[in-house]
């Protein structure tokens, strides 16, 4: 049976692989259509999203809606995840065994989506791609993945802290639109070109 975005999410709801579960009081799978050409992957849920099971619900998702506005989209064009689906304690980050165990759920999410464009949001999701880098050296610069690209920003909490960051995340925002055409005039990627989210291989991973 083909993966769905409805049951990966029914899995998640009651998934038990590593503590967050006990704590939880809603899972947050993700949501949006699987046919965008954008994901946006943050970090964790927080207090709001655990209560309404759904992310980016608090101040960093009304910021986040401003973001996808200035671009001519809305929230509901767009499949907005995060790295771990149950709110990790106090809001803290989350730990890499937590990461480790919604990993399957995260890489099904993509492969049913195939998205052109992937955002991470924060460097908890940017360090799937981009294990060794800094998000303040690297926000923004996209970087081909296969038949993809996958650009590192900020997360919107950052630019809530910070009118300096908070401007650098609209300029990496505004780009999106010229990619996804980029991507959409691509053929198919070479055969030793294909995407491995775990590779740091710099002759696979060429820069856009």
């Amino acid at each position: 049976m083909p993966d769905s975005l409805d049951l990966i999410a029914q899995e998640i709801a009651s998934c038990t692989k590593c503590p967050l579960h006990q704590g939880r009081t809603n899972t947050v799978p993700g949501e949006g259509p699987a046919t965008s050409d954008i994901m946006l992957i943050g970090e964790g849920p927080g207090f709001y999203e655990d209560q309404s099971g759904r992310p980016f619900v608090g101040a960093s998702g009304r910021f986040l809606e401003e973001l996808l506005q200035g671009i001519g989209l809305s929230r509901e064009m767009v499949f907005i995840g995060n790295v771990v689906k149950c709110r990790p304690p106090e809001n803290r980050d989350p730990a890499a065994d937590e990461i480790a165990a919604c990993k399957a759920y995260l890489d099904r999410q993509i492969e049913t989506i195939d998205p052109k464009v992937i955002v991470t949001l924060g460097r908890f999701s940017m360090a799937r791609w981009f294990p060794k880098a800094r998000i303040s050296k690297i926000h923004g610069q996209p970087r081909r993945f296969g038949s993809r690209l996958v650009v590192p920003m900020y997360h919107p909490a950052a630019g809530l802290r910070s009118p300096k960051v908070k401007e650098e995340i609209v300029l990496d925002f505004n780009q999106l639109p010229a990619l996804i055409d980029q991507v959409k005039s691509w053929g198919e990627p070479p055969q030793d070109d294909a995407e491995d989210p775990d590779s740091d291989d710099p002759v696979q991973l060429s820069l856009f």
